[in-house]
């Protein structure tokens, strides 16, 4: 099985073995016959969120195919708590909840992938995530062999990252994602908005509340503006998505910055310290849209097979037969020149495998 036709940006050499699991019996049997046989792992499922080595994997894939949502409680207090499993495709389950008259995940709408994969990397846009309204999740560890299930508070939040992820090496988990249940409050009104360019779209303020169908589809027309939205036909759409996380750097760092850069509040307990805008810091180091393309600074790089998209400068895209050494190479370019010029190092969003920076 080629593992460019799993990952959203079609690169990737060969899996040495590949196991296709539709139910959570058969994840966990594969899981355990590849541990068994002391195999390297790496689990898929919507492939949105990897760069795999053109030389491919040489330990098994296991593809999860697992699908479907249920209710499992409701409570007039409480709201909705609803299962789905990990293999199911993300923005559907969205779709989902919103016909089921619950709300809460309206702003995370169009992001590729699988719900499996958003607490892992704590999946977010448009001033919110998944740890919001994550209430539970299900997983094998793989270390004790047993089914564990971390609540919320278990999970360690933070910025893309949870300790689901920090078990993480080279794409393959301690913890195996076999379910997660959320927690969505009923109704029509989506949550407050949080993001001011969504707020913009809205004709809203910020903190203001909207129908949740309303602002799922400003959400979408956003992302799709940005080709953050799968289209078969659209090369700008063939990508990881962000490639880079927006840092987050102590303010004193930030004050050497022109005062034009975007700087966003982090946390609390993060100390004095102040998010940043990767795409901002990208651009003016002068990383424009469509760097790499013909005729555009970056074109030797790779002969134009990958560039940033032509939409949004965060996005590394394939524009029809790049290999995995050539999105990394514009991404080195960025992240180097980033450095360069302002002293801050960008880090990847998606997990690269048996491939580095």
């Amino acid at each position: 099985m080629r593992l460019a036709d799993l990952t959203s940006t079609a690169v990737g050499g060969d899996a040495a073995h590949y196991v296709e699991a539709t139910t959570e019996r058969e994840l966990i049997d594969a899981v355990t016959a590849a541990d068994d046989a002391g195999e390297d792992l790496l689990l898929v499922a919507g492939g949105s969120n990897l760069v795999v080595a053109d030389s491919g994997f040489h330990g098994t894939v296991i593809r999860v195919a697992t699908r479907g949502s249920s209710l499992e409680d409701l409570s007039s207090c409480s709201g909705g708590m609803i299962s789905v499993e990990a293999g199911q495709n993300w923005d559907e389950f969205v779709a989902e909840s919103l016909d089921g008259g619950f709300v809460g995940l309206e702003a995370l709408s169009g992001i590729p992938g699988s719900a499996g994969a958003t607490p892992v990397q704590n999946v977010g846009a448009y001033g919110t995530d998944v740890s919001h309204t994550i209430a539970r999740v299900r997983t094998w560890d793989r270390t004790t062999r047993q089914i564990v299930s971390f609540a919320n508070a278990d999970l360690g939040f933070g910025y893309r990252d949870s300790i689901l992820k920090q078990s993480t090496r080279n794409g393959s988990p301690r913890y195996v994602v076999l379910q997660v249940v959320f927690q969505l409050k009923q109704g029509t009104l989506g949550m407050p908005i949080a993001y001011g360019e969504l707020a913009k779209a809205l004709g809203t303020e910020t903190g203001s509340r909207v129908a949740a169908r309303q602002v799922r589809s400003a959400v979408l027309s956003l992302r799709a503006g940005k080709g953050m939205v799968l289209d078969a036909d659209d090369r700008d759409t063939y990508s990881t998505g962000s490639f880079f996380t927006n840092p987050v750097i102590d303010e004193s760092l930030a004050a050497t910055l022109p005062d034009a850069a975007p700087r966003y509040p982090v946390a609390t307990g993060s100390g004095e310290r102040v998010k940043l805008s990767a795409a901002w810091l990208i651009e003016h180091a002068g990383f424009g849209k469509g760097f790499g393309l013909e005729g555009m600074d970056g074109y030797e790089l790779t002969g134009g097979r990958a560039a940033l998209s032509t939409k949004h400068t965060l996005a590394i895209t394939n524009r029809g037969d790049a290999t995995a050494a050539d999105v990394l190479a514009i991404a080195r370019a960025v992240r180097d020149g980033v450095a360069e010029k302002y002293g801050i190092t960008l880090h990847n969003e998606p997990l690269l495998i048996d491939c580095t920076l």
